[in-house]
């Protein structure tokens, strides 16, 4: 049995979502100790319990100590296959951290995967529902992996109740991502969204989004939503290169966030990425290596720091297939490669 500390590295939930997944794919049983250890809140949250009861049930994997608080987790892998999962994180715990776990563990999936979600779309400490559909999806579908989602209903701390569907074809052989500069720019473009908020939050957000850019031309959406239980607002930007690399940017809007600070905040995170040179933002690296681990072919790519978050998920990796990581500080940015090798 693999014992994996999740004290190691950053600490947090993001060993848990990975360790859960990688265990039902690769069939090796694992002892996860010291569950988020290095957190104000130690053990599993709703959302990591929502995650590990998701991967159980899509691969009937037998779990031992998947409690709220629990900081001792056991992934005994099951060979069934349930294609259609239903999930409600009860409260405004994160979708797209429960995805991540979920998408994963799809991997050895036959027949096509429905994934019907209701938690948090765009809350704290976690990526945005809009940067899939904006970045790792397309570049999924670069690499072979076919998914679609839908925003049902936002959800904003702290009631949540925000709703999301996917639907996964089954992922065969995966394709390298080979990413080694930004090339052109072709567009920058985003999404202004508020649920339950006065119409003037989201004029000013935009505002100050824009007024950074300057005279570079930028399409933002605006979606206003009058309905739901939860209410809150944000920006989700992207840069698309000619080349296919896609970086994001996001902010989310509160009473200590103004909007107008929120707008610019979000445009200056953009350009600061763009003007490192780096060709994957750090968020999308964090979600994607796991598939690049196990692709027909290495793998390169570069960002403009390098986070605990990542860190962890190469470590994470290297425990559970053959691959190997190399990184590299040249200029602004750290060149990745990612050699998976023939068991992956």
């Amino acid at each position: 049995m693999l014992e994996i500390d999740c004290s190691r590295g950053e600490g947090g939930g993001q060993t848990v979502r990975t360790s859960v997944a990688m265990a039902a794919i690769t069939g090796q049983a694992t002892h996860l100790t010291r569950i988020r250890e290095n957190r104000p809140t130690n053990g599993l949250s709703k959302q990591h319990c929502t995650a590990v009861e998701a991967v159980a049930q899509m691969t009937g994997s037998q779990i031992i100590g998947n409690e709220l608080g629990s900081q001792e987790l056991t992934i005994i892998p099951g060979d069934f296959e349930e294609s259609d999962i239903m999930m409600d994180i009860g409260s405004a715990g994160s979708i797209t951290l429960v995805l991540q776990a979920m998408m994963l563990a799809a991997k050895n999936h036959k027949n096509p995967v429905k994934i019907d979600l209701i938690g948090g779309t765009n809350v704290m400490w976690a990526p945005p529902i809009d940067s899939y559909n904006q970045i790792l999806f397309p570049l999924m579908s670069r690499m072979g992996i076919d998914a679609e989602l839908n925003i049902v209903q936002r959800g904003f701390y702290p009631e949540g109740g925000g709703r999301v569907t996917v639907n996964m074809q089954p992922i065969g052989k995966i394709k390298p991502l080979n990413m080694y500069d930004l090339g052109e720019l072709k567009e920058i473009r985003g999404v202004c969204f508020s649920q339950n908020l006065p119409d003037w939050i989201t004029d000013q957000m935009i505002e100050g989004c824009l007024s950074v850019f300057n005279d570079t031309e930028v399409n933002i959406e605006i979606e206003k939503i009058g309905e739901g239980i939860s209410r809150g607002g944000g920006i989700s930007l992207v840069a698309e290169y000619d080349n296919g690399s896609m970086l994001g940017s996001n902010v989310l809007t509160s009473r200590s966030h103004p909007a107008k600070q929120a707008g610019m905040d979000v445009a200056n995170d953009l350009l600061q990425v763009m003007e490192s040179g780096a060709t994957m933002d750090i968020h999308t690296a964090d979600q994607i290596l796991p598939y690049l681990s196990m692709a027909d072919g290495d793998s390169a790519f570069s960002v403009s720091r390098i986070s605990r978050h990542l860190l962890s998920q190469m470590d994470t990796l290297e425990t559970f297939i053959d691959v190997k990581f190399g990184v590299e500080r040249k200029e602004n940015v750290y060149n990745i490669t990612v050699s998976p090798g023939e068991s992956a």
